[in-house]
């Protein structure tokens, strides 16, 4: 596997397990780039069975603000999960951050890293219309994002139900799901 592969899903579709997996066919050594902030007690417990679940034999990142500098510190040879776009964005639209500056820089980081990268992004656009002018503007520019990457990307992955449904590019033929 090389370049770039955005698995994307609803909540709780199976979409980071699913993105697991697909790294864990890979013979190099992992990162996991972390972007969740545990503020209450269900968001601890949320991480908590994330780490759990994935086992021994990651490195973390804890980037939840400073994404592209933990993009561009990665080990050569390594290969890279990147849980989740979505928080990404949502810790960096609550920060008021300058967003029109920072996602053309994402996507630059994206574009030149020097691992494989596997991007778990929420499909956000699937829902009702918000009824909030905070959460359309995160919707449209989640939207706008995961277009944004999928265009660049090598492959790109729906999750559904635990399943995935190739949307671009190919599985590696040594998986099975």
């Amino acid at each position: 596997m090389t370049g770039l592969t955005l698995v994307l899903g609803g909540a709780s579709s199976g979409k980071s397990d699913w993105a697991e997996r697909l790294v864990d066919t890979m013979d190099r050594p992992k990162v996991y780039i972390a972007t969740a902030q545990a503020f209450d007690p269900e968001m601890e417990a949320k991480i908590a069975r994330h780490r759990s679940d994935r086992g021994g034999g990651w490195q973390t990142i804890e980037a939840p603000q400073m994404l592209t500098e933990a993009l561009s510190s990665l080990p050569d040879g390594h290969v890279a999960l990147l849980d989740c776009v979505t928080m990404w964005l949502s810790n960096r639209l609550l920060a008021d951050a300058p967003l029109e500056e920072e996602i053309p820089t994402l996507l630059d980081a994206l574009d030149t890293c020097n691992v494989p990268v596997v991007v778990v992004s929420n499909e956000v656009g699937q829902g009702i219309v918000p009824d909030n002018a905070l959460s359309r503007r995160f919707r449209d520019l989640q939207g706008r994002l995961n277009r944004q990457i999928a265009e660049r990307a090598d492959r790109v992955v729906a999750v559904m139900a635990g399943l995935p449904l190739v949307l671009k590019g190919t599985l590696p033929e040594t998986a099975t799901w």
